[in-house]
């Protein structure tokens, strides 16, 4: 007697379980295509390369005040099989007041790869862009610093290379 309840019990789940898997409602219409253009911005973290020619020859640096200053970092890893130029935020009275930091690299073969460092600041954030490894080659990185008025103020701009041994 017990066994037939139980087969019972049994078949009434597995029919439960069936007719609920056939239940569910078709999948929804797919939405028309939008007839108009739709910019979306959004904001990318990750560094970019492109290939565009940009001159290897550093240029002039600008001074923030002193109430804005920043202290960076800027080194290459010096390993061969991943070359990375590492940007660091080091402090400085501009901690709470600097908006963000771009970096752009400047890579001996050509091609440009950038990056951002954005609020929240703190000491030893960072960010890292592809180096080349060309021996006797240098790569060009430059810093950008944007200020509480929107400005942006070019405070690093020179030769970083692959290795160096002193």
């Amino acid at each position: 007697m017990n066994t037939r309840w139980v087969f019972s019990l049994f078949l009434v789940l597995v029919f439960l379980l069936l007719a609920a898997g056939c239940t569910q409602p078709a999948a929804p219409p797919a939405t028309p295509a939008p007839t108009a253009v739709e910019t979306i911005a959004t904001a990318t973290p990750s560094p970019v390369a492109t290939t565009a020619s940009a001159s290897l020859t550093p240029g002039p640096v600008q001074t923030l005040p002193e109430a804005w200053s920043t202290d960076i970092q800027v080194a290459s890893n010096g390993e061969a099989v991943d070359p990375q130029i590492t940007v660091t935020y080091m402090g400085g009275k501009g901690l709470n007041s600097i908006l963000q930091l771009d970096v752009k690299v400047t890579r001996s073969d050509g091609i440009v790869e950038t990056g951002s460092i954005t609020k929240p600041l703190y000491k030893g954030k960072s960010v890292s862009l592809r180096s080349t490894t060309k021996p006797g080659y240098v790569d060009r990185a430059e810093v950008w610093v944007y200020t509480p008025q929107n400005d942006k103020v070019k405070i690093y701009d020179a030769y970083v290379p692959f290795r160096s041994y002193h």
